[in-house]
């Protein structure tokens, strides 16, 4: 009988200076040619074991049971075979890609050191030509091979993460939440590249995710975590369909009930809601209604040409005038309105320019051209310190909570840091007094204030975010990805409890995703984006039930939609 390709026994793991087990007595086995789909939510292990899978585990950490590759006890393998057990054997694809990129390197550079430490007989123009034809597959065009990870979107540097695991063509990847930052063609094409991989080189893949839909549609297998403890593993039709254990039920619920297909009843929404075609027939509309716009807003960015490539083209072309830098139009010539008390979704690729253009009408970044207008004020070219006096009134949620959190102050301090900046509190047990009523209204008990972040879970972390921008009392929210790391279970409360935020602190959003689904739940209306333009906009169940553009009908039909694969 073949061995598994990975197998976990009764393994338990207990991290440095806890006392309770990250993964209690886990078993599963993954063979060649097949993937196993890991679920749960934050914190219940899943990363964990897949750390664990390549000994990645925090020194100091504490460890029972088994883990076998091949047959082989991993436990035991010596620095030389571990060294090339990792990438040759077993890849990792991190969650956030920068725990794997080198801001100091270039993407050519990455994958140049990565192939000359496993295959030193490579030259360099067979390094390169491998290199450039796997970032080809995730969708890495060969010019950006000079540039940094800093000139890169999240979801781009996503890519190149992937792109490094596959080059070294490993007989399994253990993928943490791989897709997470991706929008949905370009997450479809991947995990479609990664199961051809699978079933072509019989590779064995490990998919981390919470995203139920996801690991349901690309898995054989789902095995589903709670507290440490492996609760169910079965097929993913079983698992669907008739799930055993009481916690994959509830995943199972709130996944359903964010991708729920039946167009919503939209009547309890009228009053604040405003098509487009509704501002058509009122030019003249009061501006007090709108809480942004943005008049031909641009946002370009140019990419030098490498300098000693230029200084050879100059020779060629025997002038010293004229260069190959290439302009990134990020934002281009946007024209857009949203209105006192909507929720405008704003969907598209990573890349398109989404985070670019809340950066700018944040005027965190000056715009190139074009400018924006908040309730009614011109907001382009503010001195830095009405800016900063205009900021209280706008504040953002970002994908990761621990962006805004500093690990140094306590959840408290973190809370009360704005008022203090904005001098909205005179003394910190003022600042307190008002602290205190937020952590209740965003669903913390009181004493959160004295824990650090790394106490808390994912979804707490980001109620805290929540709260650090209510605090001021803002009029318009800027939510960047607030929910893509979280559980279909956490996702549900959040985005409930961000909407009862919006009703009683009477909040304009704009809520960018790349999940669709979210995207409907949760929005008024819709604008989707491309290549730094809007090219469709409208009233959500509009957008969802006849999109016009073909980009829009390409972004739906990449959607994995769980009430499909349960199918």
């Amino acid at each position: 009988m073949v061995a598994p390709l990975l197998e976990l026994d009764r393994l338990s793991i207990t991290y440095p200076k806890t006392t309770a087990r990250s993964a209690d007595s886990v078993s599963f086995c993954l063979h060649a040619g097949e993937i196993l789909g890991l679920v749960g939510e934050s914190g219940c292990g899943k990363s964990t074991l897949g750390r664990a899978a390549i000994r990645l585990l925090p020194a100091g950490s504490r460890t029972e049971g088994k883990i076998r590759f091949c047959g082989e006890s991993v436990f035991e393998f010596d620095t030389e075979r571990l060294r090339q057990f990792r990438g040759e054997a077993v890849a990792l694809v991190f969650q956030d890609p920068m725990t794997r990129l080198d801001p100091l390197m270039t993407i050519g550079d990455h994958c140049l050191e990565t192939l000359h430490a496993h295959r030193p007989d490579l030259d360099r123009a067979a390094a390169k030509a491998k290199a450039l034809d796997t970032l080809k597959t995730v969708k890495i065009p060969a010019d950006r091979w000079a540039q940094y990870p800093h000139e890169f979107s999240g979801g781009m540097r996503q890519r190149v993460a992937i792109a490094l695991a596959l080059l070294l063509d490993p007989k399994l990847i253990v993928a943490d939440e791989p897709t997470t930052s991706l929008d949905v063609t370009v997450s479809a094409q991947i995990l479609d590249e990664l199961s051809r991989l699978c079933r072509e080189r019989d590779l064995g893949l490990l998919l981390i995710s919470h995203d139920l839909a996801m690991v349901a549609q690309y898995s054989d297998r789902v095995a589903v975590m709670h507290d440490g403890q492996l609760v169910e593993c079965d097929t993913a039709k079983t698992v669907l369909q008739t799930p055993k254990h009481p916690y994959t039920r509830s995943l199972l619920e709130a996944a359903l009930h964010l991708h729920a297909i039946a167009d919503r009843e939209t009547s309890d929404r009228a009053d604040t809601t405003h098509d487009e075609t509704d501002r058509d027939a009122m030019p003249n509309a009061v501006p007090s209604d709108v809480v942004i716009r943005a008049i031909d807003l641009t946002q370009h960015y140019t990419l030098a040409e490498n300098p000693l490539a230029a200084l050879v083209n100059r020779l060629r072309r025997g002038s010293s005038s004229g260069g190959n830098d290439r302009k990134i139009r990020a934002v281009d010539g946007l024209n857009f309105e949203i209105f006192q008390g909507e929720i405008l979704g704003l969907v598209g690729e990573s890349g398109c320019g989404k985070s670019t253009l809340s950066r700018t009408l944040l005027q965190l970044i000056p715009p190139t051209s074009g400018r924006v207008e908040f309730l009614g004020r011109d907001i382009t070219h503010l001195s830095r310190q009405d800016l900063r006096q205009q900021r209280r009134q706008m504040q953002m949620v970002f994908q990761d909570p621990r962006a805004c959190l500093n690990p140094m102050m306590t959840i408290g301090e973190a809370i009360a840091d704005p008022l203090l900046v904005h001098k909205l509190a005179e003394t910190v047990g003022a600042a307190k007094d008002q602290v205190l009523p937020m952590l209740d209204r965003v669903g913390l008990e009181r004493d959160f204030y004295d824990r650090y972040p790394d106490q808390l879970s994912g979804g707490q972390q980001q109620r805290v975010a929540i709260a650090r921008a209510l605090i001021t009392r803002p009029k318009f929210v800027i939510c960047d990805e607030p929910v893509s790391m979280l559980d279909a279970n956490v996702q549900s409360r959040v985005l409930d409890l961000m909407r009862d935020l919006k009703d009683e602190f009477e909040l304009t959003y704009l809520f960018i995703t790349h999940d669709l689904w979210v995207a409907r739940y949760f929005c008024d209306r819709i604008a989707v984006m491309n290549g730094g333009k809007i090219v469709e906009i409208g009233k959500t169940h509009h957008v969802f039930s006849q999109p016009q553009h073909p980009y829009t009908q390409a972004l739906l039909g990449a959607a994995p939609l769980l009430a499909q694969v349960n199918r």
